[in-house]
């Protein structure tokens, strides 16, 4: 029988190793994590639904395969996390609303395929909001109860941090990895957009939707962004070429000391006290490595033209919800429905137009700086009944750039603040060594 401890201390990737030699099974790993949903579960509400029996006899079934010698995944006997908006065929798929309560697909989607793939089984689905959007989940933080893990990744964030699994899979339009990483005090990173397949996944926004995931190591997420990565001719934001090496990018030194820029965003006035605080620290202790420069006047218009992409593509998305099931939609997202509706043809193309020139400027601006550091969030968590805002997210995710959250600060209520770093677009290897580099950095600064 394997020692639980040896497993905590483990990585995915040491895991893998064990599990490779046959020091630990993947049954022995998922036993293990099923005693820590079964500890706190009750008071967290992580899961949408975990099929224990049918988790272990895939593990068992797994542990087979190694023993007959047969060919392993990169993430063998693994089990991840995965939310609840995400198709799969042996189980349902509910999208966070009682509209699709019975809801089951007849395959699975593209990033469970990949997954497969890897050896990787899925230990079951995670909490979402309502259509991955703005209405709270039941889901709480594994930190403090009483406050809010975020959204609408709600559950893949806390459980995660909850020790409940050791990676999960969550999805941002706007700020839904990045900020329920923060909140929850792990490492959460959406990769660029096109990199990982959204075929078979809830969508509300084809021009926004990206994939993101969970972890408490950051090696650990680079390996499962390799693992879910590539082509998909279905998915029209996918693209035929060669794909950043997310852990070889983590794993490589980089080959000058990065330059890296703290932008005065037009919204670092609602910073909260001690975000602000705890970043001015953070900059003090990079120092030599951080330009400070002005937001162009132009951001100032990206975060409304956000706003009206993502919900003139919603409303569009959601058509068969709002027409058929209006009663059954939660009186949160009612409004923005409602308002939604107001957006005109030539106000959504102007925000195209906006967007494509923003993503022009980044292209631009990364010829000069390997990453911009700034928070992922306004604030720790808030309060149960909030998902928080998503303001810290909205401009790289328009853009659809590669963004990772750390969890290096906390707040004046002990909650974790994470900070964010930005990476060029399709460069996503760069930024994870980027990302290596700071955190090298900050511990022997320590």
């Amino acid at each position: 029988m394997a020692d639980d401890r040896k497993i905590e201390a483990n990585t995915v990737r040491q895991c893998v190793e064990h599990i490779a030699k046959g020091t630990i099974s993947s049954e022995e790993l998922v036993n293990h994590l099923l005693e820590q949903v079964d500890q706190t579960e009750s008071e967290l509400r992580a899961w949408a639904l975990i099929d224990k029996e049918r988790l272990i006899a895939h593990a068992k079934m797994l542990d087979d395969i190694r023993r007959r010698g047969e060919p392993l995944g990169a993430l063998h006997g693994i089990p991840v996390g995965l939310k609840d908006i995400y198709d799969t065929a042996d189980c349902p798929t509910r999208l966070g609303s009682d509209i699709h309560a019975n809801r089951q697909p007849a395959s699975d989607c593209r990033v469970v395929e990949k997954l497969k793939e890897a050896g990787a089984l899925i230990m079951g689905k995670t909490v979402t909001t309502e259509f991955a959007f703005m209405h709270p989940s039941d889901t709480r933080n594994p930190h403090n109860t009483d406050y809010s893990p975020g959204g609408s990744s709600s559950g893949s964030a806390a459980s995660v941090a909850a020790g409940h699994v050791q990676l999960s899979i969550g999805s941002q339009t706007n700020g839904s990895v990045i900020r329920p990483a923060s909140f929850c005090g792990v490492y959460g990173f959406k990769p660029s957009a096109g990199i990982v397949s959204r075929s078979g996944v809830l969508e509300t926004s084809g021009t926004l939707d990206q994939v993101g995931v969970f972890g408490r190591d950051v090696g650990d997420i680079a390996l499962l962004v390799d693992c879910i990565a590539g082509f998909d001719k279905h998915d029209p934001a996918s693209y035929l070429a060669p794909k950043p090496a997310m852990l070889q990018g983590y794993l490589s030194d980089v080959p000058v000391t990065p330059t890296l820029a703290w932008i005065d965003m037009p919204y670092r006035d609602r910073y909260s006290t001690d975000a602000a605080e705890g970043f001015e620290e953070l900059l003090d202790a990079m120092s030599g490595m951080v330009e400070r420069i002005p937001a162009p006047q132009s951001f100032a218009a990206l975060i409304p033209c956000h706003k009206i992409i993502h919900e003139y593509e919603l409303i569009r998305a959601l058509d068969n919800e709002i027409k058929h099931h209006w009663d059954k939609i939660s009186d949160t997202v009612k409004p923005t429905i409602e308002a939604a509706q107001a957006i005109t043809d030539e106000q959504y193309q102007e925000a195209l137009h906006i967007r494509t020139a923003a993503v022009e400027w980044f292209e631009q601006f990364f010829h000069d700086y390997d990453a911009i550091v700034t928070p992922s969030a306004l604030s720790e968590a808030p309060l149960m009944g909030s998902t928080g805002d998503p303001v810290c997210c909205t401009i790289w995710t328009l853009c659809g750039l590669p963004c990772i959250s750390m969890p290096l600060l906390s707040g004046e209520n002990g909650l974790p603040i994470g900070v964010q770093l930005v990476g060029a677009l399709r460069q996503d290897d760069r930024l994870l060594r980027t990302t290596r580099h700071v955190l090298q950095h900050l511990h022997d600064d320590k």
